[in-house]
């Protein structure tokens, strides 16, 4: 993973954008220059990345248990939702949507346009055909061994399998009432996972194109679920305090 992180390219300082801005949307009133400059990152790198973030950070404010501030959220809406608006012609220009009637048939006809140039490649598999699902697997843990695209399809391979076996940690019952009662920045990770790989699953047929396109996404998803686990592990160990007092006092 952190092949792309490190290169000499966009993921670098993307993942850098990304990061200040999960670290400054903790506390966003004392780190407003850590927000700016992080937004600034992500939507001079890759504008569509900052409205999944946006979207993700305004949803999860809208759900977190957290009781925050009137003033709070509203600086948040209103930085966000107006920001959104000021830049909605670069995002929609990314999909060469500018200006179009009907968004949701012109990014129909983008992501076809774009899922059929894509397959012609090596590495290309044919997403149209298949259902989200499998589109969303292809995503997040292709390729895995048997699709391989060289040497560095191997490397990643291991990496997916990761991936995969962590995936697995969280399918459970009670990660539904752990996203139910879970904090802003967790409910804020999750929309803007799965945001981003729903609106890339439409536009993505290459794997090696999807190697590095989800490297901005999948450390979203490892917040989600360490803090799952790391919850868990808490409750556990409360657990436990609760059971040896309960000893001491027989």
């Amino acid at each position: 993973m952190h092949f792309w992180t490190a290169s000499l390219g966009k993921g670098a300082p993307i993942f850098l954008g990304l990061m200040l801005f999960a670290y400054a949307i903790r506390n966003p009133k004392s780190r407003i220059i850590t927000i700016i400059f992080g937004s600034l990152l992500i939507y001079y790198i890759r504008p569509h990345v900052f409205m999944f973030v946006a979207v993700g950070t305004v949803l999860g404010y809208m759900s977190g248990k957290e009781k925050i501030s009137f003033w709070k959220k509203a600086f948040i809406y209103i930085s966000l939702i107006g920001g959104l608006i000021l830049v909605q012609d670069t995002i929609l220009g990314v999909a060469g949507l500018e200006g179009s009637e009907d968004l949701v048939e012109g990014f129909d006809e983008f992501s076809e346009d774009r899922s059929q140039s894509l397959s012609n490649s090596g590495s290309g598999v044919d997403m149209s055909s298949y259902p989200l699902p499998v589109k969303l697997f292809t995503f997040w843990f292709r390729p895995l061994f048997f699709d391989a695209p060289g040497l560095l399809g191997l490397i990643t391979s291991v990496e997916n399998l990761m991936y995969l076996l962590l995936f697995i940690k969280i399918l459970r019952k009670d990660f539904i009432s752990f996203i139910r009662n879970s904090t802003v920045v967790v409910k804020m990770s999750l929309v803007v996972f799965f945001l981003s790989s729903f609106a890339m699953t439409f536009v993505m047929s290459n794997l090696g194109i999807i190697m590095r396109q989800k490297s901005m996404v999948m450390y979203f998803a490892f917040f989600v679920i360490y803090y799952y686990l790391a919850q868990k592990k808490y409750d556990k160990i409360l657990r436990l305090k609760k059971l040896n007092m309960q000893g001491k006092l027989n």
